[in-house]
């Protein structure tokens, strides 16, 4: 990441959640309609590839929701503004300019007719320009995810559950796929690992790592066949930036983080090219109730050739930031994630492991920040004290 991109980027988080965010809302709406009030809702920035910022706003009309953004799209279906010196475009949720699925998926009517039963719809996460989640629920229970996402990328999903469905990996069943980019998929078994991890695991930790590398194992090699995408540990420069921007008086050590991470990855052993999920922490995992086993894996969109230490990597270092998250959620993080570490180093290099660890850890810290008001600053420190962590312990290994 260039130093000029960081400088921009930095600008650009300024530009589109500082006071000048309203000139650029009040461009949008025209003489038609007055902004009463604005708040920005969330903030998505991409190293490299621009900020997008989402805003609950209030008209003399009506409630919207709007998304400006500096991301290079493919289409010119936006209002373009220019405000200091920033082409800036924005839209209204749900007409995403590169996501043409999500005013069908946003929609209740429109997702009935499309899954032929009556469902309600609850928006679960957004991100401008790159995907969006929703909750489809029947009357009598039953759950569908679609997840919206461009349309050559969700061909792709939907490749993937195929595969993964016939190989026998437990992932959630593929109920359709539309062409202009929506997959859905049913829910599947059991509570998120992420549960487990909060009420302590003791005696079981052991055991459940066996089975997450087991579920690893399941992979089919048929997924080699895919494109590989870069590790989160392989982009810790980028992730660096990211976090340089929310913390800016932690510019140096993030960008020394990210220097010490390139340095031992490029030294230690990563192992053979092996089938990967490359999202794989507790968030997407499911265990059965009352046992060990792995009932489900989800968010598939990554499964392809890797290395397998990048994998538990993803896991650890990211269960390592749960207590900053939420000190009081995850208690038992500091006794049982050892029993983890100590399993994965059986395993692979240990200098590979906790080096991509850091990168993980790294790749977080952007992410602590909030924009409802709560306190986010102790959290982000902590994520960047984990994966400094990580780095001194992989370096510990090499000496």
């Amino acid at each position: 990441m260039s130093e000029a991109t960081f400088v921009r980027e930095a600008h650009d988080v300024e530009l589109l959640t500082g006071p000048t965010a309203a000139r650029i809302l009040e461009r949008f709406l025209g003489d038609k309609e007055r902004l009463r009030t604005w708040e920005v809702h969330s903030v998505h920035h991409r190293p490299g590839a621009g900020v997008s910022v989402g805003y609950a706003v209030a008209t003399s009309s009506r409630s919207r929701y709007l998304v400006a953004s500096t991301a290079r799209l493919s289409t010119t279906n936006v209002t373009s503004i220019l405000m200091s010196g920033r082409l800036v475009s924005v839209w209204e949720y749900p007409r995403d300019p590169e996501l043409p699925g999500l005013a069908i998926a946003a929609s209740a009517k429109k997702m009935s007719a499309l899954l032929r039963h009556p469902v309600s719809v609850e928006l679960l996460n957004y991100r401008p320009t790159r995907r969006a989640v929703v909750k489809a629920r029947e009357s009598d229970g039953t759950v569908y995810f679609g997840k919206v996402m461009r349309p050559q990328q969700a061909a792709d999903l939907a490749r993937r559950h195929r595969l993964l469905t016939e190989a026998g990996v437990p992932v959630p069943r593929l109920v359709l796929e539309d062409q202009r980019g929506i997959v859905v998929t049913a829910a599947v078994p059991g509570e998120p690992l992420a549960n487990v991890i909060s009420r302590g695991m003791a005696d079981s930790a052991s055991g459940i790592f066996r089975d997450l590398t087991r579920s690893l194992d399941a992979l089919p090699r048929s997924v080699l066949t895919m494109p590989r995408r870069p590790s989160w540990s392989e982009r810790a420069g980028h992730y660096a930036h990211a976090a340089s921007v929310v913390l800016p008086g932690e510019a140096d050590r993030c960008r020394r983080l990210a220097q010490g991470i390139a340095e031992l990855m490029a030294t230690s052993d990563p192992g053979p090219i092996v089938p990967t999920h490359g999202d794989f922490y507790e968030a997407n995992i499911f265990l059965r109730k009352g046992g060990p086993q792995v009932s489900g894996i989800i968010d598939v969109d990554s499964v392809g050739p890797g290395y397998r230490v990048d994998d538990l990597a993803c896991l650890l270092g990211h269960v390592s930031v749960l207590p900053h998250l939420a000190p009081a959620a995850y208690p038992y993080v500091a006794r049982d994630l050892p029993q983890w570490v100590a399993a994965a180093e059986q395993g692979v290099d240990p200098v590979a492991l906790n080096a991509r660890c850091a990168g993980v850890a790294l790749s977080l810290v952007a992410g602590a920040k909030r924009t409802d008001g709560r306190e986010w600053l102790a959290d982000a420190q902590g994520r960047l004290e984990s994966a400094e962590a990580w780095l001194e312990r992989a370096r510990s290994y090499r000496r």
